[in-house]
């Protein structure tokens, strides 16, 4: 799996439209065991809470790349430069910021006893 066609791909297709009108960006980070991680950053136009972020990106992920369709679950990084706007220069300067929240969900319930 390449995850960098798979973040360009996913760029263009649909996280073009979360940046220009809510100031959010996600990107895949890996792939393994059936669970995929992202890494998503906060904009100033985002109204939204950390979970239900994680849950409506790690849905648009799993739903608009075949090779994720078959995970079973997702593990979400958020980086808040919403109340932290030093964060984004962070970001953009050094390639990382510390994480805000970690979310995690399974799409299907049966996984668990």
């Amino acid at each position: 799996m390449n995850i960098e066609e798979i973040n360009k791909r996913h760029l263009l297709k649909s996280d073009i439209v979360y940046r220009v009108h809510f100031g959010l960006s996600s990107r895949l980070l890996s792939y393994r065991n059936g669970i995929f991680t992202i890494e998503v950053i906060f904009g100033p136009r985002w109204n939204k809470g950390y979970k239900q972020t994680a849950l409506e990106l790690a849905y648009e992920w799993r739903n608009k790349h075949r090779e994720l369709s078959r995970a079973i679950g997702c593990k979400v990084y958020i980086i808040d430069a919403k109340k932290y706007p030093y964060k984004k220069d962070l970001y953009e300067a050094l390639g990382r910021a510390d994480y805000d929240a970690r979310e995690g969900l399974l799409f299907y319930k049966d996984y668990l006893n």
